[in-house]
Order: C-alpha cells, then structure tokens, then sequence
C-alpha cells in the first residue's frame, strides 16, 4: 500500500487541513493512505493545543487521514528543526512513501536548493560571525540574511511558517538518507494568522474565536466540528487563556534561578532572563513580553517557558522518539497498522501499557508526556473535567 506522510497540530482541524489531505490522496492515487504525525496535547508555538491530542485525532481521521500518530514531547514543543526531525525520523520509521506538506510556495526547487547551502559545513560558521557582528539578531533572522547573501537574490520561503518547516522536512530527510518522495501542496485559503473568509480561516484565528464564544462551524469540516462541539459541551476544551496563564504563572514560580538556567537551549542567558522577568511581572503574558527581544523571540520565549512549566530537561532532546503511538485509525488505517508491524523500524503502542516493554528511553518519553498530560487537563474549562492518570488508560478511537 502506497502511504502519505503528513505531519500536523490539526490546532483545531480546519476545511484548510481536509483540503490538503484530499488533494495529497488525488495527488498520490485514491488508494493511497495517509499517516499523520500530529503533535500531542501541547504544540509548537509553545502553548497548550485548544482540544486535547484525542479528539484532534479523531476528528482528523474522520476527516481524511487513516492513522493518526502522536509526536510526543519534547519534539512536539521544539522549534522548527527539532519538531521536523523528530515527524520525519517517525514517518521515515514506519516506511511512508511520500512526505507532503502544505506551503506557501509550490516551487520545491528553490526549497531543495536552499536545503542543500544550509546543509553546507561552512554556512553555520557565516551564520554565527553575522550573530557575533549584530549580537541582537535572531538566529533565524541571520540565517535568512546569510543565505540571501550567498545565492544573491531574496528568499521568502526562510521567513514564511510553513516554508521554514518544509526546508527542515527536507533537511531532516536528507540527514536520515531516506526515501521518502516530498510533495508540496500550495496552501489554500489564509495564511497562518491572516482573518479568513467564508468557509476558509487560520488555525489562530479558530482559536481566537473559541476564546471568545464564537462559532466555528463554517470553517470547519461537519465532523470535525461535532467532535469539537461534544468536547465543548463535556467542559474538555482549553480555549481560556486566562486560566491557562495563571497555571503557567504558578508553575514557574515556585522554579529556582539554577533550574531555568538548565533550560533546553538557554546557554545564551535566556534563562536568567526569563527567571528575572517571572520575579518581576504580575502576569504571565508579561513575562513572555519582558523576556522577548530581536535575539529571543516571543515564540522562543514562550517554548522555554513551556520546558520549565512541564520540567522538559535538555537530555529529553538527546534520543529521538522511541515508539509511534497510535492515536486514532479507520478500517484503512488497521490495514496499515498490520502492515507497520512488518516493516516499522520503531515500536507500535496502541495500547499504552505496551510501553512499559519498552526501552527505558521510551518509557521515559512517554512519562514525560503523561505528566504534561495531567497538567493540560488542567486547562480544562470545565471545572468537574479535571481527569488525573487519563494518558494511561486511554486508548485509540477507532473510526469505522
């Protein structure tokens, strides 16, 4: 069976994703099936996801993919590198076939080409003597600038979203040496925290409308929308910014000087930076705030406050994901989960006390997304909802 990777937050599953997954099928052949990668109860920018990993997973295989996979943490927390390498390093595990992403540009050329200088022993040491020259700068804002440099003309696809993740698709593709063919989709509909119109909108903008109360039925698939809706109505719905932000706050309070220190990637004085501004501010959005400059980024900032929220050492990035848990499958998806089993060069969980056969690395991942678990039901809007242990006991939905 021919598979297509995807990889996703699906924060919260939009008309936008259904397109990609239904013009990635057309592309590849009707027959094909599609494995998503989707990030766990916490995402990229940092924050926690507005519906929890289960019913995000439910509602993207209801809604087009055959086998949702869960990237767990840290990788579903990191930056654009790290949370590529880690889907690719899954997808390429359980021998997908075609990677295909959504982006704002079709021209995989120039995507290829910027991979390859990036991917140049001599390019990271351009990169760093321009962050030496103007210390300020963000690490990304430097590689653009080196790289427009070298290849003498502008370069959008290093400052746009999901540009940046295909060129680390790419990248992570070639590190592996993998086989896996890529396939862009051009992204239909707004960008990624543009309004939307009609039956088209953002992820952000989805949330920023769950937060205040409104409506997302039009942007959003029939059955995703009733998934979302039944979560909304049982209380499991983390769209209260305010609520969130004080567990944040509360959490990093009670942290040392030396434990933000230790912080992934904080050897540059981030960490002293944010410990200082949780001391001083009465908030946690002003935190984020007096932390972040042009050389620590908001969406920085935020990731490293989220590491110190759920105790994410920088040992937790040393060993990629040591197993592929199953979120959701379709009668398609059970037919290739039977075919994984043959050829994945990483364990299958389904059930999650098959972890506990594991190595103690992934037993270890997977504990750390356990506890993050118990922390995100927190979030919860629903006071009576406030489930301890769920990650445990939790199974697949099983949608046929």
């Amino acid at each position: 069976m021919k598979t297509i990777g995807v990889v996703a937050e699906y924060n919260p599953f939009h008309n936008g994703h259904a397109y990609h997954l239904a013009e990635s099928r057309r592309k590849a052949g009707e027959d094909a099936a599609v494995i998503a990668v989707m990030s766990g109860d916490f995402v990229q920018r940092g924050e926690a996801a507005v519906y929890s990993k289960y019913a995000r997973a439910e509602a993207a295989c209801r809604c087009g993919a055959d086998l949702v996979i869960e990237l767990p943490l840290p990788w579903c927390a990191a930056s654009a590198e790290g949370f590529a390498k880690a889907a690719v390093h899954i997808l390429g595990s359980l021998g997908a076939d075609i990677l295909s992403f959504g982006c704002e540009t079709e021209d995989l050329d120039e995507l290829i080409a910027v991979t390859e200088l990036i991917g140049q022993e001599n390019f990271i040491d351009r990169v760093l003597r321009m962050l030496k020259e103007n210390p300020e700068q963000s690490f990304a804002a430097a590689r653009q600038k080196a790289a427009a440099e070298t290849l003498g003309r502008e370069l959008t696809c290093l400052s746009r979203p999901n540009s940046i993740l295909a060129v680390e698709y790419l990248k992570a593709i070639r590190r592996e040496g993998l086989s896996l063919r890529p396939e862009v989709i051009l992204r239909s509909g707004p960008g990624h925290d543009e309004a939307g119109k009609g039956r088209m909108a953002s992820a952000a903008e989805l949330r920023s409308r769950l937060g205040a109360g409104i409506s997302i039925a039009a942007p959003v698939p029939t059955k995703a929308e009733e998934i979302f809706r039944r979560e909304r109505e049982a209380g499991r719905e983390a769209a209260d910014r305010a609520k969130i932000d004080l567990l944040m706050l509360s959490r990093l309070r009670f942290l040392k000087r030396e434990e933000f220190s230790d912080l992934p990637g904080t050897q540059d004085g981030l960490g002293e930076r944010l410990y200082d501004a949780v001391r001083r501010e009465n908030s946690y959005p002003s935190v984020l705030q007096a932390a972040s400059t042009r050389r620590y980024p908001l969406a920085r900032v935020r990731r490293t406050a989220l590491y110190a929220a759920l105790g994410i050492s920088e040992e937790a990035f040393f060993v990629l994901p040591q197993y592929a848990r199953v979120l959701a499958f379709n009668e398609q998806g059970r037919t290739l989960l039977h075919e994984c089993r043959e050829k994945t060069g990483i364990p299958l969980v389904v059930k999650p006390a098959q972890v506990r056969n594991l190595s103690a690395d992934a037993e270890a991942q997977f504990r750390l997304g356990t506890d993050a678990h118990d922390f995100y039901t927190l979030c919860y809007t629903g006071g009576e909802t406030l489930p301890c242990g769920e990650d445990w006991r939790q199974g697949p939905a099983v949608c046929i």
